[in-house]
C-alpha cells in the first residue's frame, strides 16, 4: 500500500506562502534521521531534504500564494496547497496520511495525525520538505525585499520583522488578512491623514 505522508510549512507567518508537501518513501531505501522538521536543525533539514527527494518512490512541493491565503484564510489555504502538493504527485497514493486534525478533499482515503510529523515517517519527511521549500522561498523574497530581513525570519512575527513593517509597511509578500499586518496598514494610512 503506498501512504503519501503530507505536512505543511509557513501557517503562523506574517509574509509568503504556505507550501505543503507529499512524499512516498520507499521501504526499500530509508532516510535515516526522519523527525518533525521544527526538532532539527537547520542543517539538519538541509541534509535530509536531498535524501528524501532521491530515495522516495514520489514526492511533490505545492504552494497556496499570499493572495490565496488573504481570500480563503489561512487554514482552508493550507488544505489547497495540500491538496495540490497531493495531486502533483508522479505516483497515485492509495491512502494520504496528514499531519493536524482535518484533511483536505482528496481523490484517495486521508486520516489526519495530530502529531503525526512525530509518529509516521512519511508526514516527518513530508514537513521536512516543506519547511525546507518554504525556507528557500523566503530568502528569495529576502532579495527582492531585503527591508524586512525574510531570510533570518522566514516572515514570522519577530520584533525585528514587526520594526521593519511599522518602518516600511506591508511589501507585497505580507499576508494583509493577518492582523499585525493589517494594523500597521491601519496606522499607516492614519499617519498619512
Amino acid at each position: 500500500m503506498l501512504i503519501a505522508g503530507v505536512d505543511e510549512a509557513g501557517r503562523g507567518p506574517l509574509a509568503g506562502p504556505v507550501v505543503a508537501a507529499a512524499v512516498i518513501l520507499d521501504p526499500a531505501r530509508p532516510v535515516r534521521g526522519l523527525r518533525d522538521s521544527k526538532l532539527l536543525s537547520e542543517i539538519q533539514r538541509d541534509r535530509l531534504a536531498p535524501r528524501i527527494r532521491d530515495r522516495a518512490i514520489a514526492w511533490a512541493v505545492a504552494v497556496a500564494d499570499v493572495a490565496e491565503i488573504d481570500r480563503l484564510n489561512i487554514l482552508w489555504a493550507s488544505m489547497l496547497a495540500m491538496k495540490r502538493a497531493v495531486e502533483a504527485l508522479a505516483v497515485a497514493p492509495d491512502a494520504a496520511w496528514i499531519d493536524g486534525d482535518r484533511c483536505p478533499e482528496l481523490a484517495c482515503p486521508a486520516h489526519a495525525f495530530v502529531g503525526g510529523d512525530a509518529l509516521h515517517a512519511a508526514i516527518a519527511a513530508a514537513s521536512i520538505l516543506a519547511k525546507t521549500a518554504r525556507d528557500a522561498m523566503l530568502c528569495e523574497l529576502d532579495r527582492a525585499y531585503p527591508h524586512y530581513g525574510f531570510a533570518q525570519h522566514k516572515g514570522y512575527a519577530t520584533p525585528e520583522h514587526r520594526s521593519a513593517l511599522a518602518r516600511h509597511g506591508p511589501c507585497p509578500a505580507h499576508r494583509r488578512s493577518f492582523a499585525p499586518v493589517a494594523q500597521t496598514e491601519l496606522l499607516l494610512v492614519i499617519d498619512v491623514q
